[in-house]
């Protein structure tokens, strides 16, 4: 009991000589990471093929695993046929009307002054009648109405074949022209989604995970490939409140992993500014001490593309190094 007593004392006084020396080195506790890379489903399709296993590497570009399409290709064939139909609609207003639409209107032009004319000759018989007594006014006041609709008739008839004559609006045709670009655009954005059914790998990496099998349904938006990408280890360690004051973005670090004999060399390249676990406010000064805050350790030993990630390691960061 005497030797374990001594032990815990000792411990102790290690602990509170630490404490009461903010520059002194302290062991950090976290794991190795990597840049971690997620492809998501962009549609809710079965996944055809896998071309790769879980633990391969690839590089960038690769294939990784394709969905079905087919109905990605209905879509598309529609896309097309909307995109014909706007540009067809533009060329219409663009050639502006037919020689024989033209002519029709001069015929109902024509048909319309012969109408006017009638009207007029019978207007004004029927108000010489009426004049000598020899019609009622009502039949006056309907031969009137007649010569005022054949009027509006001609005028309306003028004014379409003035409209087919001058040809189409400008805004009409810049109207059907946004409306191609419309198509057009909503057709590449089909292409691009409809790629996206063929996941290519986005870098180089090991395939961590493939969460689907082969004629599975992901959902869409739901991780079907994540990769580990091939970029330099980084630690991701806690720093105690006591000690978030003396580290700082460039400030040197030792990393320490169990079957490595020797510390591998890291620079701190983010600390949090807000507490991981404990909220930040209304604390008093023991309750601070127990704040912890995320810190990344960059690895720049050059065999940090060996060290596997999701280990545990323990880190010391140089609070006055800035190298």
């Amino acid at each position: 009991m005497n030797l374990k007593a001594a032990a815990g004392v000792s411990v102790f006084a290690c602990l509170l000589s630490a404490c009461g020396n903010p520059d002194a080195p302290q062991r950090l506790v976290g794991t190795l990471e990597r840049d971690r890379i997620e492809a998501v489903a962009e549609e809710s399709e079965p996944i055809l093929t896998l071309e790769v296993r879980e633990g391969q590497h690839v590089t960038e570009g690769q294939v990784l695993l394709r969905q079905d399409t087919a109905f990605a290709g209905a879509r598309a064939a529609q896309a097309d046929a909307q995109m014909q139909q706007a540009r067809h609609r533009l060329t219409e207003l663009e050639q502006g009307a037919r020689v024989e639409e033209i002519d029709q209107a001069r015929a109902k032009v024509s048909s319309a002054r012969a109408a006017v004319e009638r009207d007029e000759r019978e207007f004004a018989r029927v108000s010489k009648l009426a004049e000598q007594n020899v019609l009622s006014q009502s039949q006056l006041d309907t031969a009137q109405a007649s010569r005022n609709a054949s009027r509006a008739a001609l005028r309306e008839a003028q004014a379409q074949l003035t409209a087919f004559q001058r040809g189409t609006r400008i805004e009409e045709i810049d109207q059907a022209r946004a409306a191609v670009a419309a198509a057009q655009a909503a057709r590449q954005q089909l292409e691009v989604g409809d790629a996206r059914l063929v996941v290519h790998a986005t870098r180089s990496g090991v395939v961590e995970a493939l969460p689907y099998k082969a004629g599975e349904r992901p959902p869409k938006g739901a991780p079907i490939v994540v990769m580990l990408a091939d970029t330099p280890a980084f630690a991701r360690v806690y720093v105690p409140e006591p000690q978030r004051a003396h580290v700082r973005p460039g400030s040197a670090a030792r990393v320490y992993m169990d079957g490595v004999a020797n510390p591998i060399r890291g620079k701190v390249r983010y600390i949090a500014s807000d507490a991981a676990f404990t909220p930040y406010f209304a604390l008093t000064q023991r309750d601070r001490s127990r704040l912890a805050f995320v810190c990344e350790i960059e690895i720049v030993d050059s065999n940090s593309s060996r060290l596997p990630a999701g280990v545990p390691v323990e880190a010391e960061i140089d609070g006055n190094d800035t190298g």
